[in-house]
């Protein structure tokens, strides 16, 4: 088809119509709203008749504690693990960790569904390679893999001593008077600390969807992170056997539903896969470490590997492609910069806008065309297409997905607002009522009702000031790390700095960052840090500014967790700094490195009293 560039003129070689592919967009979007758009969703642990407790680890017993700390870390997933050996490495000793879960890993702890896996390879994705001397076995290590290096981190830094687990903080309140938090938790510790950090994580808080008679179902009931391998049988690694009678439903495609289903498929007598909005899903590769690449690596391999693969794609001119994966190639293509003969950032802006919209949906079109050839009936492949651009949810990566359905006891069934509701015997779907024995929710994690919500804790700075209510309109920091009124609290998760695809490397750089800071304070007895309210204002508006091109997009998009559930305001990357993560890590180390601490206030004439 031909196609021109608004201003330039240039013409674009595509073989679809731009015009058809909005208007389907639209349509799509407009199938997919409800009027409970923003409440559609509820907490697993607010539906009584799922259970949530923890199946993979006994209770741990013990009596309440108090402690006067330098550093209490609120989580164990890789942000607080990450946190923990920084912390060591800079000979910090008196610090705790307190985690939920009965071990190290987070998500790696409680996700142990079949087929779980991480989308970044292996090697750039788990952190601390290095320092602990390990190399995983494969490109996309399997979960079991991934949560046994975080328990090995925790070895390494002699972690398991300092973290109490199947621990939930409750409260946390800065005390002006004694310059210390005061946090305490479900088991009624008491802790007193200088600083304070939280990493629990993104991906905390189970939820499931309102679905009306959830009580009256006579099956089994379970989400996916809380995996009731008693009823199945088998492992992460498949082998299902105890459900080679069962009709089963798995409610949610995308990246754990994806992950999920072929491993279900291959055991279930039945399978009915519950879909409302299709996901994106690509060739993954996956291959066992090479032996020889492994043993000519040098010291600094993983972090150069890192600034290799960032800066591909956050559009870097670099040299090779140490990584080469689905990522490494979706950047550079989303971009457009292959439709062109000329630099894009050379274009007019209009143009530059255009040539970025007809990548994306060049993307789409391939991802489309790999469903026709996979999936042999029409009518199922068309209900596998997503529209809706191509980066309004992650991308998923896979190789045996969408061959799934081809298998006669698998059916899709897709229905834009999701269930209708669940019976005795089964599930109600697009007007069509499915029998089945078991219920799996793939249905992710909680993401919009702000801190508090998520991690069942606020947190209470200088003058009573709430962090939930601070953070009503989104995220109020300074690079991402430090508030205004909570005097030595550092944020460790994804709050205002940049980040595009690794997630777990991005808690590394800020574990580091957070660290090494504490050391300044201890060794230079300081009383606090915390940022000026003019530096805190002007990051919220760089951050607010950096996102204001892709507002439009999101709001084109499809509801999901990306996009607020369509409410972009409420998006999750609305508070991500969009941005390079090369140039902002650099600025990181150049804030650092001139030793002037610009923006942040430390104190050094306070006195803290005794701690009552």
């Amino acid at each position: 088809m031909a196609f021109t560039l608004p201003e330039s003129n240039l013409p674009l070689d595509i073989d679809f119509d731009p015009d058809r592919i909005r208007e389907r967009f639209a349509v799509d979007k407009q199938k997919r709203i409800r009027p409970d758009q923003l409440a559609q969703f509820q907490g697993l642990s607010d539906v009584l008749e799922v259970d949530d407790s923890d199946p993979f680890s006994a209770p741990i017993h013990r009596e309440p504690v108090t402690e006067e700390l330098d550093t209490l870390v609120l989580g164990g997933g890789f942000g607080g693990l990450t946190a923990g050996a920084y912390l060591a490495q800079n000979e910090i000793s008196n610090f705790r960790i307190v985690e939920y879960g009965g071990d190290f890993g987070g998500t790696w702890y409680w996700n142990r569904y079949p087929g779980v896996q991480c989308d970044v390879e292996s090697h750039i994705y788990m952190p601390l390679l290095e320092e602990t001397g390990y190399i995983p076995s494969q490109r996309y290590a399997d979960g079991s893999e991934i949560f046994e290096h975080a328990q090995r981190i925790g070895r390494h830094y002699d972690l398991y001593d300092k973290t109490y687990f199947q621990t939930r903080a409750t409260h946390a309140q800065w005390d002006e008077q004694a310059q210390r938090w005061e946090v305490t938790t479900d088991r009624g510790d008491r802790f007193r600390t200088r600083v304070l950090m939280r990493s629990n994580g993104a991906l905390t808080k189970p939820q499931l969807p309102k679905v009306p008679g959830i009580g009256d179902f006579e099956g089994t009931i379970f989400h996916t992170s809380r995996w009731d391998y008693g009823y199945t049988g088998g492992s992460p690694a498949g082998n299902l056997e105890n459900l080679r009678d069962k009709r089963v439903a798995v409610v949610g495609t995308g990246a754990t539903g994806v992950q999920v289903v072929p491993y279900v498929a291959q055991d279930a007598e039945e399978l009915v896969v519950v879909q409302r909005t299709p996901s994106v899903v690509q060739p993954r590769n996956n291959r066992k470490t090479d032996p020889d690449w492994k043993a000519s690596l040098q010291p600094g391999w993983q972090y150069e590997r890192h600034d290799n693969f960032n800066g591909i794609i956050s559009g870097h001119q670099v040299e090779g492609n140490l990584v080469d994966d689905g990522w490494t190639h979706l950047f550079p293509e989303l971009s457009g910069q292959p439709l062109v003969d000329v630099p894009v950032g050379e274009l007019p802006a209009a143009d530059q806008a255009a040539v970025a919209e007809i990548a994306d949906m060049k993307l789409l079109m391939s991802a489309h065309a790999r469903v026709d050839s996979i999936v042999t009936d029409p009518s199922t492949a068309d209900g596998l297409k997503p529209w809706f651009g191509y980066m309004c949810k992650r991308p998923c990566f896979n190789d045996e997905y969408l061959q799934t359905f081809n298998r006669p006891n698998v059916t899709l069934a897709a229905a834009p607002t999701g269930i209708d509701g669940i019976t005795a015997t089964g599930i109600m779907v697009g007007g069509r009522h499915y029998e089945v024995d078991c219920i799996i929710f793939a249905t992710g994690f909680e993401t919009g009702s702000g801190p508090a919500g998520i991690y069942g804790y606020d947190v209470i700075g200088r003058d009573g000031r709430s962090m939930q209510e601070y953070f009503s309109e989104g995220a109020r920091t300074f690079h991402g790390f430090f508030t205004h009124g909570f005097p030595n609290f550092v944020e460790l998760g994804m709050s205002q700095t940049a980040y595009y695809v690794n997630f777990v490397y991005m808690l590394d750089r800020k574990a580091r960052h957070a660290a090494r800071l504490v050391k300044h304070l201890l060794d230079d007895d300081l009383g606090t840090f915390e940022p000026t309210a003019e530096a805190e204002a002007d990051w919220v508006t760089e951050v607010r500014r950096s996102n204001e091109p892709r507002e439009a997009y999101w709001g084109a998009c499809t509801p999901g967790y990306y996009n607020g559930q369509g409410e972009v305001t409420k998006a999750v990357f609305r508070d991500v700094y969009n941005s390079s993560e090369i140039d902002f890590w650099n600025m990181i180390e150049d804030w650092w490195e001139s030793g002037r601490f610009e923006g942040l206030t430390l104190d050094q004439s306070r006195d803290p009293l005794p701690v009552a």
